[in-house]
């Protein structure tokens, strides 16, 4: 028998050998990173969310009808309630007592059109129910957001929808959470009752300068009015800084903006989140180069004499004719001013 041929092993076909597959990390690390971002931008709004202050803020009774696009009430209160004495020594706040208004604004968010916001000087000679006429700040000192609101509605007709209130401390501590806020001075101001000393001309404000800047009045002329202009002018930036991608893409700054704001606010219980938010973007309106119209309420007379001592006087038919714009929903023809 013929022996079988042996098999040259250079010729034997073999399987390719597999490279073996390297892992991906870098893709990996990047793609653990973008999940991270976004349940950042979920969980730290949720926790936050807890955080707030809630209040039943709405008066009883007869109260103006609803009306379309949402109007917002937002007070700047000077409470101290806190503070500790080298927050106050810090943000020169003083020792006073109880709760008043240094800051009273209508945010009108409409369907259609600019939105606006108003500023109601807080030295409107206005009735007061149950106390007669008086500066509306009084109707904070003496009732509360229930009795504010249920005077404002009284004299303009407009229903409150939301509600937003933001103390000094807070104040100062959401202008720190976003590095300060860019303002520029046309001209330089100093008030030493205000704490401040500030150059002409456009520089970066922290949150104790911030807050002497919207609360100093000595220094001008214009007094109240001049104030409630620069007021409506810090929170438009303050809006526009807290709301543009920068604030987002940084996790900690987005936290401790989320944060300080959740420590600062009171709102009514009524308000949800998406409520809030549409709030936000309704300030980011208003600001500097936003479609918004900001304004103060038309006025008569700025230094009426009063029992209660210098007032404002609105002017009826300007401000009536505001009002039942808004009441319709109607900002296309406002002007800021």
């Amino acid at each position: 028998m013929s022996q079988p041929q042996s098999i040259d092993p250079r010729y034997v076909s073999r399987a390719p050998v597999r490279p073996k597959k390297r892992r991906n990390w870098f893709g990996r690390i990047i793609g653990l990173i973008v999940l991270l971002f976004v349940l950042s931008l979920i969980c730290i709004p949720l926790f936050a969310w807890g955080k707030i202050n809630k209040v039943d803020a709405f008066p009883t009774g007869d109260r103006p009808a609803e009306t379309p696009g949402t109007t917002y009430l937002l007070v700047g209160s000077d409470s101290r309630e806190g503070l500790t004495r080298a927050e106050r020594a810090k943000l020169h706040t003083g020792k006073a007592g109880g709760r008043r208004t240094d800051s009273i604004l209508l945010l009108h968010v409409p369907e259609s059109g600019p939105t606006a916001l108003i500023s109601l000087p807080r030295d409107s000679y206005v009735p007061i129910p149950g106390h007669g006429r008086n500066k509306l700040n009084a109707a904070f000192a003496f009732g509360g957001q229930q009795l504010l609101i249920q005077t404002i509605e009284n004299v303009s007709g407009l229903r409150v929808d939301h509600y937003v209130e933001i103390g000094f401390g807070g104040f100062a501590s959401i202008v720190d959470s976003l590095g300060g806020i860019n303002m520029c001075l046309p001209k330089a101001i100093k008030d030493e009752k205000a704490h401040i000393d500030l150059p002409k001309g456009c520089q970066d404000l922290d949150g104790p300068t911030a807050l002497g800047y919207v609360r100093a009045r000595y220094f001008d002329p214009s007094g109240d009015l001049g104030r409630v202009q620069r007021q409506r002018e810090m929170i438009g930036a303050i809006a526009n800084k807290a709301v543009s991608p920068g604030t987002f893409v940084n996790p900690f700054r987005f936290y401790q903006l989320s944060t300080a704001g959740a420590e600062a606010l009171t709102i009514d219980s009524d308000m949800g989140p998406f409520t809030l938010l549409r709030f936000a973007r309704g300030m980011k309106a208003v600001s500097a180069g936003g479609d918004g119209v900001t304004l103060t309420v038309p006025i008569s007379d700025s230094s009426l004499s009063t029992s209660h001592g210098s007032a404002v006087k609105w002017n009826t038919k300007q401000a009536t004719a505001l009002f039942k714009s808004l009441k319709e929903d109607n900002t296309t023809g406002l002007k800021s001013s």
